[in-house]
């Protein structure tokens, strides 16, 4: 397996309604690119683990339920980014709408989820000095 950086990819939010659960329907949707991302976090799920003890025998672990967690995105601020406003439009959304989401990694490859825009918060800090 081939090592690759995170550099070049990109992420894009779509307004439209899957027809499918599956690449198929998530392909035939129009996707706006979110701007000036610097950080995506982690993508995926993880399980809960699940216990039971038998009077006698081993323990027995088992899978739980998912919790795909929280996609934590960092990027500059830009109120003219058609991406942004978009993610804004889903953040001001009361509904508990999932909105489909495609990230594109820099093989080319691609992987789609679903999110809720649950919070957009704006971190005001001084710009920092590069050397």
């Amino acid at each position: 397996m081939t090592s690759t950086t995170a550099a070049g990819t990109g992420i894009a939010i779509s307004a439209g309604t899957l027809a499918s659960f599956d690449a198929a329907g998530f392909a035939a949707l129009s996707y706006t690119e979110i701007g000036g991302v610097d950080k995506i976090g982690p993508i995926g799920g993880t399980f809960g683990k699940t216990e039971f003890q038998p009077l006698k025998g081993a323990k027995d672990k088992l899978k739980g339920t998912a919790d795909y967690g929280a996609l934590s995105l960092s990027m500059a601020y830009d109120e003219g980014d058609a991406g942004q406003s978009l993610l804004r439009a889903a953040g001001d959304d009361t509904t508990q709408r999932l909105y489909p989401v495609r990230v594109t990694y820099p093989t080319g490859a691609i992987r789609y989820l679903r999110a809720r825009a649950l919070a957009l918060k704006r971190a005001l800090t001084a710009p920092r000095r590069c050397s």
